[in-house]
C-alpha cells in the first residue's frame, strides 16, 4: 500500500510563546510533511520564531475572523492526501506520531482517524486532564461523546466534498465538523488508542458559567444545521463526560 502525504495546519495569532514546542514537535516526526501556517497578523515574534524553526513552512500572515477562519485557510491551500491540524500551544505526543497516522491512511477506505490527547499544565508539564477517546460509535453522540479535535485527521478530498469549519457556530465550530463528518455523514474512521497530542490547559469554551451557556447554546445549533436532534440528556451529558478525564490513570511515557 502507498503511504499518503500529509499536511498540517497551524492556525496562530501572537503564539511566540508556546508555538516553538510545537514547531520542535514537528520537526522532529519521523515522516516529511508540509507545514502550513495561518497568522492573523501576530505582532509578537511568531513570524520569526516559524521562518527559524520551520523554514520550509508555507506562511499566509492576514486578518481573519477568528482560529475556524484560520484552519478553513489552511486546508484550502493544503496539497497533502491528509489532513492535520496543530495548533500553536500544542504538541504531538512523541516523534512517531505521524508516521503511525500515515501508515492508518494506507488503506484507503480509510477517511478519518484520531486518537487520544492529554492537557498539561506548567510549570513541569504535568498531566492535569486525560482524554481517552475509545472507540467511534454513532450512538456515543447522543451521550455527548466526540473525539478530541485535536487528533484528528482527516483526508483532504472530504472537505472538499463536505465543507470546513462553519464560522457562525463559534467554539462549537469543531464539534459540528465532528457530527457533520463521523455521524451524519458517517466517515470510515479508525481510532488510533494511544495519546497523539499533548495540549496546555485553558479555552474560551471552559472559561466559566456564562462561557459554558454560550457553548451549550452553540452545541444544539451544530445538531439543527445538520438536520438532527440531540436527545434530552445529550447536551448535559457533553461536559459531564469531561470530569472523569481529570481522574484517569496517566497515559503511557514514551
Amino acid at each position: 500500500m502507498t503511504r499518503p502525504s500529509l499536511s498540517i495546519v497551524t492556525a496562530v495569532r501572537n503564539g511566540a510563546a508556546t508555538i516553538a514546542d510545537s514547531l520542535e514537535s514537528l520537526r522532529a516526526q519521523t515522516v516529511r510533511v508540509e507545514h502550513i501556517v495561518i497568522d492573523g497578523c501576530s505582532t509578537d515574534r511568531t513570524l520569526e520564531i516559524v521562518r527559524q524553526l520551520s523554514p520550509a513552512a508555507l506562511i499566509l500572515s492576514e486578518p481573519d475572523q477568528g482560529i475556524y477562519d484560520a484552519m478553513n485557510k489552511g486546508i484550502a491551500l493544503a496539497t497533502g492526501e491528509v489532513v492535520g491540524l496543530l495548533n500553536s500551544d500544542d504538541r504531538y505526543a512523541h516523534e512517531h506520531v505521524l508516521e503511525k497516522v500515515a501508515r492508518v491512511f494506507e488503506n484507503p477506505e480509510i477517511e478519518a482517524c484520531y486518537g487520544d490527547l492529554v492537557y498539561v499544565a506548567a510549570p513541569k508539564d504535568r498531566v492535569f486532564r486525560y482524554w481517552k477517546a475509545g472507540s467511534l460509535s454513532p450512538a456515543g453522540f447522543y451521550r455527548g461523546w466526540m473525539p478530541p479535535h485535536p487528533t484528528f485527521f482527516v483526508r483532504r478530498a472530504v472537505y472538499g466534498r463536505l465543507g470546513g469549519f462553519d464560522l457562525s457556530l463559534g467554539s462549537a465550530a469543531d464539534y459540528e465538523l465532528m457530527l457533520r463528518f463521523l455521524l451524519k455523514h458517517g466517515l470510515c474512521t479508525t481510532y488510533i488508542p494511544e495519546v497523539l497530542v499533548r495540549m496546555r490547559i485553558g479555552g474560551a469554551s471552559n472559561a466559566g458559567l456564562l462561557s459554558r451557556i454560550a457553548a451549550n447554546r452553540m452545541d444544539r445549533r451544530a445538531w439543527t444545521v445538520n438536520g438532527m436532534s440531540p436527545r434530552p440528556w445529550t447536551l448535559l451529558c457533553k461536559p459531564l463526560r469531561k470530569i472523569h478525564q481529570y481522574f484517569a490513570s496517566p497515559p503511557p511515557v514514551y
